[in-house]
């Protein structure tokens, strides 16, 4: 029995990885799901800390104070929520890094040692909605911001304005996206900086706002509110990111310290939004309409109590921020669009979900009524199957302890075969579960979610109208569920693969 070694394309199958590709062409990243080749690993560890901070510094951080107030919990329930929330979802997104170290593939790529090369599939497209879902949702909140912003300024900001709006927010999110890895780390490096300055003066200058008194007289919510809003939390901030993670470290050096990957990976994702959240705390609970008006445009609310020559930098802050975030989402979106077996190149598949982003902004911008109720349940609803995936992915990692075979990830006949049926099982069951424990908090404006929280009553949890209906216990147990079956039922089976000749 042969032994696994460190070389970057360690088989015992006869198939190979796809042949590296040039990393550039006229300037854009040809790179695809391919194996990064070997010369090409030059990132550091502290290198994740510019994408994961550029793409949560915006300022629509601060909008999950309002919906964390929404669960009815107080300031300080609100604080700890934040914190632990954030924290611990972008740790995850850490340790799923380490499989782009390990592995030099992307996020879905690594998962087929998990699912199987084909069983593989079957979370990709979970993640490909989700990606496509976060960034649009990106790209609609700055052509609302800047249509409101506009009319504090007294500008036009008729059909005309939104339009244009939204061809630019496209237009950037695509380009960069196209280009591919090397600009957008470069991009976001210099967008931290520049966002970052101009998020300070808008905290220093939301201070007066605060009224502590105000914010101190909330009453605390019980502990199922606290479940709730945490779950909320890890779910819109490192879980909306999870199944990315791995995309932006398969560049980094084969023998970069996993401490240092999930460090800078967690660090660089969480500080940003646990500062713009208390902030955003302090600032709604100070202030019962601002808190209301975040439902119906988030970036705009928080724009009225500036003053109106800070507008027009505010909103090239937000755009920037916004797009930031966006720029990783169809980036990755695209990766996993070829991971599905589009057999078509990096940048025209990043080119295709930027045409459904843009099609999905024209809609909801010029013709939906109100997009964050549906947004937030259909977060909600795939946020169970993705939490499902993340746990098993999670537990595949940390009981892997050789690198990947990296030929066998692109051949159904190596060693992590076409489908696991354990973890497409677990996954199945997880997802079935997690459904049953969660209900649609939106029904008013997104009514087609209504079926869920089916196990509320059967488990004596209080049913749909219960106090736990809403603590969003189902992203939790999904998340454990995958997490623990894996460690148990597939321990076996990924030792046989590590130790396959």
């Amino acid at each position: 029995m042969l032994p696994m070694t460190d070389s970057p394309h360690t088989s015992a199958s006869t198939a190979t990885a796809p042949a590296p590709t040039p990393t550039k062409a006229l300037g854009i990243e040809m790179n695809g799901i391919e194996i990064i080749a070997e010369h090409e690993r030059t990132a550091k560890p502290r290198d994740l800390f510019w994408p994961w901070f550029a793409a949560n510094i915006s300022v629509f951080g601060m909008s999950y104070a309002a919906w964390i107030y929404g669960f009815g919990v107080n300031f300080w329930q609100g604080v700890t929520v934040a914190v632990i929330g954030t924290v611990i979802s972008f740790a995850l997104c850490g340790i799923i890094a380490l499989a782009g170290k390990r592995g030099s593939a992307p996020t879905m790529v690594l998962s087929r040692a998990a699912f199987g090369v084909h069983g593989q599939k079957v979370p990709g497209i979970v993640s490909w909605f989700v990606s496509i879902g976060w960034e649009t949702f990106l790209a609609i909140l700055a052509v609302l911001a800047t249509s409101t912003i506009f009319d504090r300024l007294g500008w036009a900001s008729g059909t005309t304005t939104m339009i244009l709006a939204a061809a630019v927010v496209a237009g950037l999110i695509v380009t960069a996206s196209v280009m591919g890895y090397h600009l957008i780390m470069k991009l976001q490096s210099v967008l931290t900086w520049l966002t970052g300055a101009v998020t300070i003066i808008y905290l220093i200058m939301a201070v007066p706002h605060i009224d502590w008194v105000a914010v101190s007289a909330l009453p605390a919510g019980s502990m199922q509110s606290f479940i709730g809003a945490l779950v909320m939390v890890m779910t819109g901030f490192g879980l909306g990111w999870i199944n990315i993670a791995a995309d932006w470290s398969r560049y980094q050096r084969r023998h970069a310290s996993d401490g240092a990957i999930i460090f800078w990976n967690t660090f660089g994702g969480s500080i940003a939004p646990i500062i713009l959240v208390f902030f955003g705390l302090l600032l709604a609970g100070s202030d019962p309409e601002l808190a209301g008006g975040i439902d119906l445009d988030p970036i705009g609310t928080l724009a009225t109590i500036l003053p109106t020559w800070f507008l027009l930098p505010f909103l090239v802050c937000v755009i920037l921020t916004l797009v930031s975030g966006a720029v990783l989402g169809i980036y990755s979106s695209g990766l996993t669009l070829q991971s599905l077996g589009i057999n078509i190149p990096r940048p025209t598949a990043a080119a295709i979900d930027g045409v459904i982003l843009t099609i999905g902004t024209i809609w909801v911008v010029f013709f939906a009524q109100n997009f964050i109720g549906p947004f937030q349940s259909f977060l909600i609803t795939l946020g169970v199957p993705l939490a499902a995936w993340a746990g098993i992915l999670i537990a595949d990692i940390i009981t892997r302890k050789r690198p990947y075979d990296e030929a066998a990830l692109f051949n159904a006949s190596g060693r992590y075969g076409a489908w696991d049926w354990i973890s497409i099982g677990t996954m199945a069951v997880a997802t079935f579960i997690g459904w049953g424990l969660v209900i649609n908090q939106f029904s008013d404006d997104a009514s087609w979610n209504d079926w869920q929280g089916y196990l509320l009553g059967p488990l004596g949890l209080g049913g749909r109208e219960g106090d736990w209906a809403w603590a969003n216990l189902g992203v939790l147990f999904a998340l454990l569920i995958g997490f623990v079956v894996t460690l148990l039922a597939r321990r076996g089976r990924i030792l046989a693969q590590e130790d396959r000749s």
